[in-house]
């Protein structure tokens, strides 16, 4: 039988790049110019969100590895009782990359493969975390792209009617430390929830 994937571990490796993450970002605004550092924390927001995303592709990989009856429950298919990895992560992706649109957007992704009642549902739907994940995804998307619509996005995800740029909010009054503690709670509830 093939050994089960880890959920617990994936979880434990986002907090430890988010302690990472952090320092880097610390070290960055002792040795650089007030623009550097925001374009430091851009990078930050777009690092951050890519390392969130594989965070949640590898609990949805380990979800249906660990239990196929999941998936078989929400798409109305039998399954084997074992899955490789490979074979979990092509029913998850097929042969595009993860991805996934705002907080909403996850939740509909993380339902399409599990039922309403699992953990990582549960987790994610919490309001604790609603204003978080909004923001991650809107600043790293006018962060990555530095469109219109994703200032415009960005903005609203705020509340505040001007933004320059994602680094100069999120490098401002503890901002991108909020984003990743809260982030960290998340990560950490999966990993206390998680039974591998």
């Amino acid at each position: 039988m093939a050994r089960k994937k880890s959920i617990k571990l994936a979880a434990q490796q986002f907090e430890k790049f988010c302690n990472e993450l952090s320092e880097y970002i610390l070290e960055a605004e002792k040795h650089l110019g007030k623009k550097h550092i925001s374009w430091s924390y851009e990078y930050g927001i777009i690092r951050l969100y890519s390392e969130f995303e594989n965070l949640v592709l590898e609990c949805l990989i380990g979800a249906v590895n660990n239990d196929t009856a999941i998936l078989s429950q929400t798409t109305g298919y039998l399954f084997p009782l074992h899955l490789t990895d490979e074979v979990c992560r092509y029913l998850v992706v097929g042969n595009n990359y993860f991805d996934f649109k705002g907080r909403d957007g996850l939740i509909k992704t993380l339902k399409m493969y599990l039922p309403e009642n699992h953990y990582l549902v549960i987790i994610t739907k919490k309001t604790d975390y609603k204003d978080t994940l909004e923001k991650l995804s809107a600043l790293r998307n006018f962060a990555a792209h530095g469109s219109d619509v994703a200032k415009r996005v960005a903005r609203k995800a705020i509340n505040q009617k001007n933004l320059n740029s994602s680094g100069s909010w999120l490098k401002r009054q503890n901002r991108f430390k909020q984003i990743i503690d809260k982030l960290k709670d998340l990560a950490s509830e999966i990993k206390s929830q998680a039974p591998y």
